[in-house]
């Protein structure tokens, strides 16, 4: 454990990619695709961007630190929230200020933008906290645990660069699996990151999902892999929701690692047209039961389908096998 010469803070700071614009030729931008950034594993995979001639990527950055501590402490000044892209083959530094989004809040916004020219495999993004402690200007006073990969040569958003999917007999497998034995699948949410459990007693199954072999079955794998896809945002949500840390006045708090980045990505959805603060109060009473939690579940159950982008999946394979229907009428 590094020991500091001064104060630090003991809240979490954590932080979390929102958008991502990439800038092409004249001038032109493009959002980049939802599917290529992933909260949960906290990278941005560029690989596989829309457009494949683009020179910049602007990511938008927001990050939460403990403005009640810092408030309430007293010890720190000209407190500054700083964005960090680091990237150690190509020795590039890129640093954004982020700003408050409203006085004493506890997030701030800001923009990081990277040249693609300057980096030729990950990019690692912290956000630290700076402040002037003691009468010493710059001393960073709090950071985020675990950095962000920007990643401009992966096609999928993966920290490992595998996907934690394994295919198990959920009938001789474990003994926790085996009474889903009838189920084609289990996320399990009991490790360090969420996995997918795919089961080997549905003959055939695996490979649909994972090698596809014809146009039908591609069209079917698509559909399976986003129904898959949102099983895995509503048990993230759901585990992410069920053991928050609670202040002494009775307000919930984010987790610092990815359950938090969950939580912050689907409560726009779940409780609209509210800060994820106030949102993150109301579900965590509905579901400690002073509320009504049933009436909660089409939102979590809407918005793990946006994330899983569901409507697109669905429209793609409606389009193509109405297509493939008049290619073999021909």
């Amino acid at each position: 454990m590094k020991v500091y010469p001064y104060p630090r803070l003991t809240g979490a700071v954590t932080a979390r990619v929102t958008a991502v614009r990439l800038r092409g030729p004249g001038d032109s931008r493009e959002q980049l695709d939802s599917r290529r950034c992933s909260v949960v594993e906290q990278v941005v995979a560029l690989g596989m961007a829309e457009r494949d001639d683009w020179h910049t990527a602007r990511l938008s950055v927001t990050a939460t630190v403990p403005s009640r501590e810092i408030e309430a402490e007293g010890r720190w000044s000209d407190v500054a929230v700083i964005a960090v892209l680091t990237e150690g083959g190509t020795n590039t530094r890129v640093v954004g200020r982020l700003e408050p989004c409203v006085t004493g809040g506890r997030e701030w916004t800001g923009e990081v933008e990277i040249n693609r020219d300057d980096h030729l495999d990950r990019a690692a993004l912290v956000v630290h906290v700076v402040a002037a402690v003691q009468g010493v200007a710059g001393r960073v006073i709090g950071s985020t645990e675990q950095e962000w990969w920007i990643d401009v040569a992966s096609d999928v958003p993966l920290r490992d660069r595998q996907l934690d999917v394994t295919t198990v007999s959920f009938a001789r497998g474990a003994e926790w699996l085996r009474s889903f034995r009838d189920a084609p699948w289990i996320v399990d949410t009991s490790g360090r990151m969420p996995a997918v459990r795919l089961n080997s007693d549905f003959e055939g199954f695996a490979a649909l999902v994972q090698d596809p072999g014809s146009k039908m079955e591609s069209m079917v794998s698509e559909i399976l892999l986003a129904q898959m896809c949102a099983d895995v945002w509503t048990a993230v949500f759901h585990t992410a929701i069920g053991d928050l840390e609670i202040e002494d006045d009775g307000s919930p708090l984010f987790p610092p690692d990815w359950r938090g980045a969950v939580l912050r990505e689907m409560l726009p959805d779940i409780v609209p047209g509210r800060s994820v603060e106030h949102a993150l109060r109301e579900v965590h009473t509905r579901r400690t039961g002073s509320g009504s939690w049933t009436d909660l579940q089409p939102r979590i159950q809407y918005a793990a389908a946006r994330r899983a982008e569901i409507p697109r999946a669905l429209a793609s394979t409606v389009r193509d096998i109405e297509r493939f229907d008049q290619e073999s009428d021909a």
